[in-house]
């Protein structure tokens, strides 16, 4: 009973310590803003899993929102030198990661659209960008260019007179599109201002920071999303 009790308290401890405003990258050693990395726990079977929503219970090895981190952590088994335990992360843990966040831009556009805040369709688009305003443009990553150039010089042109940001994003496939919109073929879409609109560019963003890119935008949409992140 007092070993379970010294455990208990151990792990408070240790998930009070990750209360702070930051954390430390397991590979690189930087202290970072948690936005910035991706929470992994171990499982109740000793296996890393990845902690996106950084609720699981016992301490986590913080790793930063970069796949060649977590592939590096995973060769150089930087997690069981974290947890001082045994800790079996997969091979693939970076692939995981990815599909993961994918998931979560994924659901968020579908959200998103059940609110009534996604456009889809050139024309709806087209019409969308003169009538007010546009969070985001999406386009699929196998959709034409000539298709996704035209809406991009209309919604740049549209934004810079209104002194706003063009945040332009293509993060999901034509078919990954489709599927969270509920419709066939979305090849372009778009994203009026509210909050789910929000959500889904800051999980847009960490796929891309994960992927080592980043959100076409003007540098003011740049610091926008880093507001966000934070």
């Amino acid at each position: 009973m007092v070993k379970r009790q010294n455990r208990s308290t151990r792990d408070r401890a240790e998930q009070g310590s990750e209360s702070g405003s930051e954390r430390l990258c397991a590979v690189t050693r930087q202290a970072l803003d948690p936005a910035n990395l991706i929470r992994f726990a171990l499982s109740p079977d000793g296996i890393v899993v990845p902690d996106l929503d950084r609720r699981l219970p016992g301490r986590g090895v913080w790793v930063g929102c970069d796949r060649r981190l977590v592939e590096k952590a995973v060769a150089t088994h930087a997690f069981s030198k974290s947890l001082k335990v045994k800790a079996e992360a997969p091979a693939d843990l970076a692939e995981r990661v990815d599909d993961l966040i994918v998931k979560r831009v994924s659901g968020t556009l579908s959200l998103a659209n059940k609110a009534g805040l996604v456009i889809a369709g050139f024309e709806k688009i087209y019409a969308a960008l003169e009538k007010g305003p546009v969070r985001a443009v999406l386009h699929g990553t196998d959709a034409a260019l000539d298709g996704r150039s035209k809406i991009d010089r209309k919604y740049r042109a549209i934004q810079a007179s209104r002194g706003a940001p063009a945040a332009i994003v293509d993060v999901l496939t034509i078919a990954q599109m489709s599927l969270a919109i509920g419709r066939g073929s979305v090849v372009h879409a778009a994203l009026i201002p509210g909050g789910l609109s929000d959500r889904f560019l800051e999980e847009a963003e960490r796929l891309l920071r994960y992927r080592s890119t980043a959100i076409e935008a003007s540098p003011v949409a740049d610091e926008e999303f880093s507001e966000l992140s934070s």
